[in-house]
């Protein structure tokens, strides 16, 4: 195991873990990112992070395949890593290298500085996220609480 400076579990709470959210398009679930996060840090721009999300994706999808996007953007006025995960009631086009529709996402917003942290934690993220069983489980939460110990690992959901 490498030394992580951060960790993924240290950036989510259970304030921006939503299960089965409905979301009819990748602009409607990232105009609820936006929103659910600037509720949670009121110092954030819900527009610039809606903006900053939606700019992220017009480079390229972060939907990584296998039903799963890690949208992320770096924002200023951001003072520390914020992680949200969702998942959603159905799946929606999202662009992503695979083609396939996304109904699992981890946000991530990072501080305009941040470099090495944001790299190291996307790729401790699309590790997390190659495991397909773990994805499955995430998948069958059906509400916030399990979602959010399953992602910490602190519990096993009942099936």
């Amino acid at each position: 195991m490498t030394e992580h400076s951060i960790s993924i579990e240290s950036i989510i709470s259970p304030a921006l873990t939503r299960s089965r959210v409905e979301g009819s398009s990748k602009k409607k679930v990232l105009e609820y990112i936006a929103g659910l996060v600037a509720e949670h840090f009121p110092f954030l721009d819900e527009n610039a992070l809606f903006t900053n999300l939606i700019c992220r994706e017009r480079l390229g999808s972060t939907g990584i395949g296998q039903g799963i996007a890690i949208p992320h953007c770096r924002l200023e006025n951001c003072d520390r890593v914020i992680g949200a995960l969702l998942t959603l009631d159905s799946k929606i086009p999202f662009d992503a290298i695979d083609n396939e529709p996304v109904d699992l996402l981890f946000v991530l917003i990072v501080p305009q500085e941040a470099t090495s942290e944001h790299l190291d934690l996307l790729s401790q993220l699309a590790q997390k996220f190659n495991d397909a069983e773990f994805c499955e489980q995430l998948r069958q939460c059906t509400n916030d609480e399990a979602l959010f110990a399953l992602a910490l690992g602190t519990d096993k959901p009942n099936m």
